[in-house]
């Protein structure tokens, strides 16, 4: 049986996610954030004949993300994403939505595939005198951050802005954190989705003159290091074997792929 989930269903939907706090920190992120009262936010639980929760479905705004371990009603979450016209993306594990994409029968403006990694304790590590040079960035220093990334070449079309950052780090959603050298901002990494249970790392980025110097590891220690000790699981995306290779050296592990489907 689908139903509409409610205040009601909290401790069981979040005791049912946080099983698994980097596969779902959307959806831990967003009821944390959001809950069930808002109108651009809706989850829908799947249960079974115990009154157990086999499967979650969020919708985000346009946005919707199914979650579950096993088997569960793929017909049931497809028509209420088909009732929605104004769906414009489905996202999550693989082995979940692929199962579901068949079923959605809107043209496809794109699909990625991700791979997803973990991280729940650090590889390669530093003592705090040794990361020193590493800042937090303030609401004062985040238009300077923003031109950092777009003069990195992968982030040039990246949709992060003064705004959205600024809006993270107010609402406590994310952080971000840099190193300077020679007085310019060099190397920066942040997080986003960031909740009680676990954060996403993003925008590892390096100006191409500061390359090979060892601040983006530096930069990622401090980050990793003091998510960890808040008790946080970390996770990231990334597409490039290369980057995967280093991400893996301090400690992520990869546990899938994350399928993106944007829909016209």
């Amino acid at each position: 049986m689908i139903k509409k989930l409610t205040e009601a269903n909290r401790k069981q939907l979040m005791e049912f996610v946080c099983q698994k706090p980097a596969e779902n920190l959307f959806i831990i992120g967003d009821v944390e954030a959001f809950g069930f009262d808002h109108e651009f936010q809706t989850l829908w639980g799947h249960f079974g004949e115990a009154g157990e929760l086999i499967a979650v479905l969020l919708k985000y705004e346009s946005n919707y993300i199914p979650y579950a371990p096993g088997e569960y009603d793929i017909e049931g979450f497809a028509k209420i994403i088909n009732s929605d016209s104004n769906m414009r993306e489905l996202s999550g594990l693989k082995e979940v939505v692929e199962k579901l994409e068949p079923l959605i029968p809107k043209k496809k403006r794109s699909s990625n595939s991700f791979y997803y990694a973990k991280c729940q304790r650090l590889l390669e590590n530093k003592r705090d005198e040794e990361l020193v040079r590493v800042e937090k960035l303030t609401l004062d220093e985040i238009e300077e951050n923003v031109e950092l990334l777009k003069e990195v070449p992968e982030f040039q079309t990246s949709n992060i802005t003064v705004e959205s950052k600024k809006r993270m780090i107010e609402n406590k959603t994310g952080r971000t954190y840099f190193i300077r050298a020679d007085g310019e901002m060099a190397t920066t990494a942040s997080t986003t989705a960031e909740n009680s249970s676990s954060a996403m790392i993003i925008a590892v980025a390096t100006k191409e003159k500061f390359k090979r110097q060892g601040l983006a590891t530096d930069c990622m220690i401090k980050l990793c290091k003091d998510l960890l000790a808040e008790g946080k699981e970390l996770c990231l995306f990334y597409d490039n074997p290369e980057a995967g290779k280093i991400y893996k050296r301090l400690g992520f592990v990869d546990i899938g792929f994350w399928n993106m489907y944007r829909y016209e």
